[in-house]
């Protein structure tokens, strides 16, 4: 076939579709001699039918080198190629690499791997992990390969494909006889292998290519002739024909490139190989350019950015500075007009406490002469006091004096009851007798004068109670007396106290106030100590002794404080 070109007359084409690992392309093709399919339009995958041994040194350019890095890593994801777990996380980080470039935290966010494909269902399915928890550690080993271009990641992760067991083989069921389909071929880079139908890793017989002699197909049958003769020809059969001639050519591609890759490179391949290795040694000296210049460009993008935080902090410390001078300036003028405000009260209180200092030398006169009064109040009130133990003393004297008088005045009337009664008893026992005996009788002045007698006799027993009473009335008057002149007297000290003690308060307000206006000039405050408390007692008792409804206790107290 070849693509149809601009020509005058257009033959009969057929359309194709090339799909590559990255791409899809379509063709117009001519119509030859051979059969073309009635799919329109046909499709042809682009793949690489025979794998290299040796990826580093084989892939000589880079495109062939990343589609086929595309391939292998195609072949682990659908599980045609075996990975252990492990390995799988491996390679998917070198994948990781190849596509976003080095890792950087502020850009790539947690969740940024959630839209690829990185593991095989399988490893997937292996362990109960969620998402997250492989993403990690994906980027745990992907972190690590910071400065890895992506050709170079691509070539890492090859590196570690091609030592994996299945890597570029080729199955195809076969049996060992016609009749028992038992065994799988694998075809490879270093031989053909015979494998049981439940083990891909292990074959259970390898011929490598060095070992070969010849491979003869007939039909159905293939027949392995070793080099050395004293070992058994291998037969085995196939029964598709397809297939065997794709075995076949699978065959002699690998055996044909095993002994190409052991021998000197033509010159064209060691042109191209001298040419890939200036490529890469100038995409490296490019990379190493850009990567030195995009480390130049952040350091100076670092220094731009603290240039400017530093000019935007020196900015704001200027402004801070300014503002800092300006409250200085009003700070000092403001301090100034205080000073001044200062000086002057100064003044003011200094004249003040002048005046203080006056007024407590007057005050300290005055508290001794207020002490000078207390003193002789206090005197008085003692004396009052001595008063008023001797009225109580006397008051209870003149009781016992009344009582006693009482007594007296009861024995009297009873000697005078007595002596009535006597009398009496005698005026009637001898006036009978004196009559009887004819005596003569006395003359009425006789008689007259007994009774006479005997009447003065009563009327002076009368006359001392009359006396005796009125010197009991006269001596309550001039007990009742002194008792009013003595609460008269009280009376006139308690007010005289009062009206020291509230002179007291007044003269401590008036020094407190001139103390306070004084206060960090004047001297310390005189605190006038407040008068002791004196209480006075007195207990006034009156007896009146005789009518009992003008008998009365009078008790009287007083407390000055």
């Amino acid at each position: 076939m070849s693509i149809l070109g601009l020509k005058k007359k257009q033959p009969k084409t057929f359309k194709v579709k090339v799909i590559t690992m990255d791409a899809e392309m379509e063709f117009s093709c001519e119509v030859l001699d051979q059969e073309v399919p009635k799919d329109s339009p046909i499709t042809f995958h682009f793949l690489a039918k025979f794998f290299p041994e040796k990826v580093e040194e084989e892939l000589v350019q880079e495109i062939t080198q990343h589609l086929f890095f595309l391939q292998v890593k195609k072949q682990i994801l659908d599980e045609e190629i075996f990975c252990s777990p492990e390995a799988s996380v491996l390679l998917a980080s070198y994948a990781v690499q190849a596509k976003y470039g080095d890792y950087d935290p502020n850009f790539h966010k947690p969740g940024f791997l959630a839209q690829d494909e990185l593991l095989p269902k399988r490893v997937l399915m292996q362990y109960q992990m969620t998402a997250d928890m492989w993403e990690e550690k994906i980027t745990a080993w992907y972190a690590e390969h910071r400065g890895i271009a992506r050709d170079e990641a691509e070539m890492e992760y090859l590196k570690i494909a091609q030592d994996l067991e299945m890597y570029g083989v080729s199955y195809f069921a076969i049996t060992q006889n016609k009749r028992d389909t038992d065994l799988l071929l694998g075809v490879d880079a270093q031989g053909l292998h015979i494998y049981s139908p439940n083990s891909k890793l292990n074959p259970n017989k390898s011929f490598p290519w060095s070992g070969i002699r010849n491979i003869s197909y007939s039909e159905k049958e293939f027949t392995i002739k070793p080099l050395d003769k004293k070992k058994d020809v291998f037969k085995f059969y196939s029964s598709q024909l397809r297939v065997n001639k794709l075995i076949l050519q699978l065959c002699i591609g690998n055996h044909d490139l095993f002994m190409r890759r052991r021998k000197v490179d033509s010159i064209e391949v060691q042109q191209m190989k001298a040419q890939a290795k200036e490529e890469k040694a100038r995409k490296k000296m490019e990379r190493q350019i850009l990567a030195r210049e995009k480390q130049m460009r952040e350091e100076a993008e670092r220094a731009k950015e603290e240039m400017e935080r530093r000019l935007f902090q020196l900015q704001d410390e200027a402004r801070l500075a300014n503002e800092a001078l300006l409250r200085s300036e009003e700070t000092a003028d403001l301090l100034a007009e205080k000073a001044q405000i200062a000086e002057e009260e100064a003044k003011l209180l200094a004249h003040k406490a002048a005046e203080a200092e006056q007024e407590r030398q007057r005050l300290e006169v005055t508290a001794l002469k207020t002490k000078e009064e207390k003193r002789l109040m206090e005197q008085k009130m003692r004396e009052a006091e001595q008063l008023a133990v001797k009225l109580v003393e006397q008051s209870e004297r003149r009781l016992k004096e009344a009582d006693h008088l009482k007594q007296d005045l009861t024995e009297a009337k009873d000697a005078e009851r007595r002596a009535k009664q006597k009398l009496l008893e005698i005026t009637k026992t001898t006036y009978p007798l004196i009559a009887a005996y004819s005596t003569p009788p006395a003359p009425p002045e006789a008689s007259n004068f007994a009774y006479e007698t005997s009447s003065s006799r009563l009327d002076f027993k009368d006359s001392d109670m009359k006396r005796l009473s009125m010197e009991i009335e006269r001596e309550r008057l001039e007990y009742m007396e002194k008792s009013k002149h003595l609460q008269d007297q009280l009376k006139e000290l308690k007010s005289e106290i009062e009206s020291l003690k509230l002179e007291e308060q007044q003269q401590q307000a008036g020094l407190y106030s001139l103390h306070g206006e004084a206060r960090g000039y004047a001297q310390e405050p005189v605190y006038i100590p407040h008068s002791n408390v004196c209480k006075i007692t007195v207990s006034v008792i009156k007896s009146l002794f005789y009518p009992q409804h003008i008998r009365s206790v009078l008790l009287t107290d007083y407390v000055v404080e």
